[in-house]
């Protein structure tokens, strides 16, 4: 768990293997679930495998879902197309700015949940790693100590498994990087089971999705400023 720091030696670059591993878009045709709702947002669980916004050729995606609903509701952030987990839609102009806002200054609260290769050696850590774009090999991300963007992501150890040399650990990112809680795990050599993009065979293989979950959501309400916490139960 301690081999992060060295990757500061390796040119100031590093990019894990790149694996050739075919894709195509077949989004799950689940109901919206509606985790919470009032006058000034939509909160829903959005299932692995759907693009938040549309793609270029793939106009499905949870804001049209939810705009099916909605007609009204302004999107706000995003979650990797292979992460489950608690979106949150604006209804109105002004929600979607004070909203917009907390996640600019970070005053939100994400709690993720994933299960991991490995068993971490210490309970805890924090990974401190910039990331930049592969642009080779995008939408890949990779570790740039000279062009790369500050990253920060606190893990914690839920449970260990032994047995079968895995764990499932809540993840809460102070930064909001593309793939950075993927890139960051995989960096310490404990990759989410069944990422396409940065685990070895074994690890991908394990899993028919990406283990990673966006569990929690705390944040204060547009109207009122009362500090509120949502929950999506982990569907692995």
């Amino acid at each position: 768990m301690t081999s992060w720091p060295k990757l500061s030696r390796l040119n100031k670059m590093y990019s894990l293997p790149v694996y050739d591993r075919p894709f195509s878009y077949t989004p799950p045709q689940t109901p919206l679930i509606i985790i919470a709702e009032n006058e000034s947002y939509i909160l829903v669980d959005k299932p692995a495998g759907l693009l938040s916004v549309p793609g270029k050729t793939e106009p499905d995606c949870m804001e049209s879902r939810v705009k099916d609903y909605c007609s009204d509701a302004l999107t706000i952030h995003r979650l990797d197309m292979a992460t489950s987990g608690l979106m949150i839609f604006a209804k109105t102009k002004a929600a979607q700015r004070h909203l917009g806002l907390q996640f600019e200054k970070r005053q939100l609260k994400k709690t993720y949940l994933a299960d991991i290769t490995g068993l971490p050696s210490e309970p805890s850590g924090r990974v401190n790693l910039p990331i930049w774009t592969d642009w080779p090999n995008r939408p890949r991300q990779m570790i740039d100590f000279d062009k790369g963007r500050r990253a920060v992501t606190d893990w914690t150890v839920i449970q260990a498994d032994i047995t079968r040399h895995k764990a499932r650990i809540s993840l809460h990112p102070i930064t909001g990087r593309s793939h950075q809680l993927r890139l960051h795990m995989a960096c310490l050599g404990h990759a989410i089971l069944g990422d396409r993009l940065y685990a070895s065979d074994t690890v991908y293989n394990q899993s028919h999705r990406l283990n990673l979950h966006a569990h929690a959501l705390s944040f204060r309400e547009p109207d009122g400023g009362a500090w509120v916490t949502y929950q999506a139960d982990c569907p692995f």
